[in-house]
């Protein structure tokens, strides 16, 4: 059952304690190991580092807890009082394997090293809140929080999910064309057959 978008409440991480967002990044999942450094990260980097270190990593980026703090690295969403749901966002720059990858780029004149654009580059929602629309909820406030500070256009790489296919949750960190669709991205390119990139531009 969808929750009421309403009873979705989506904040910036820097606003919440660690504690939160280590209940979503919590196993079974993909996302205990990775702790969303996966884009963060050269493959060097990935190799040498730790699971405590990238946990690290994310603490530091996310700033939970410090209000004050001028930067986070993503949100969190909460159905009541429960942490349900993170999406990372950030300027594209921040993500240094994303500059590497062949998906964001193709068929495309865009500058690399544009942080006026910014980027959904994971979604983790807690297994048993999924299907409520915790996804849609998160890439919307997401969109807001790219526009309140500054950036021209937020983009997103979301996996195309063809009909009688079995794909695992962790598959789908990057999010689905509906997810994004949903959230009022706009496809821009098909780098491939299972990939999308989807994109709100800004006006103004």
């Amino acid at each position: 059952m969808t929750a009421p978008e309403a009873a979705i409440r989506v904040v910036p991480a820097n606003q919440v304690p660690w504690e939160d967002l280590r209940r979503i990044m919590a196993p079974p999942g993909d996302a205990h190991g990775c702790q969303c450094q996966w884009f963060k990260l050269d493959k060097q980097g990935w190799r040498a580092g730790s699971r405590e270190q990238r946990e690290a990593s994310l603490r530091e980026q996310a700033a939970c807890g410090l209000p004050d703090s001028p930067a986070t690295s993503g949100l969190v969403a909460y159905l009541g009082d429960e942490p349900v749901g993170w999406v990372a966002v950030e300027p594209r720059t921040a993500y240094e394997r994303l500059r590497r990858m062949r998906t964001p780029w193709t068929g495309r004149d865009e500058d690399a090293s544009d942080d006026g654009v910014w980027a959904i580059t994971c979604f983790q929602v807690r297994a048993e809140f999924r299907r409520r629309g915790v996804s849609v909820a998160l890439a919307r406030a997401a969109v807001d929080f790219a526009r309140e500070r500054g950036a021209r256009a937020v983009e997103g790489y979301p996996t195309v999910v063809q009909a009688g296919t079995d794909v695992r949750p962790d598959d789908l960190y990057v999010g689905t064309v509906s997810t994004f669709a949903g959230a009022g991205f706009a496809e821009v390119s098909a780098p491939s057959t299972r990939r999308r990139v989807m994109r709100v531009d800004f006006s103004g």
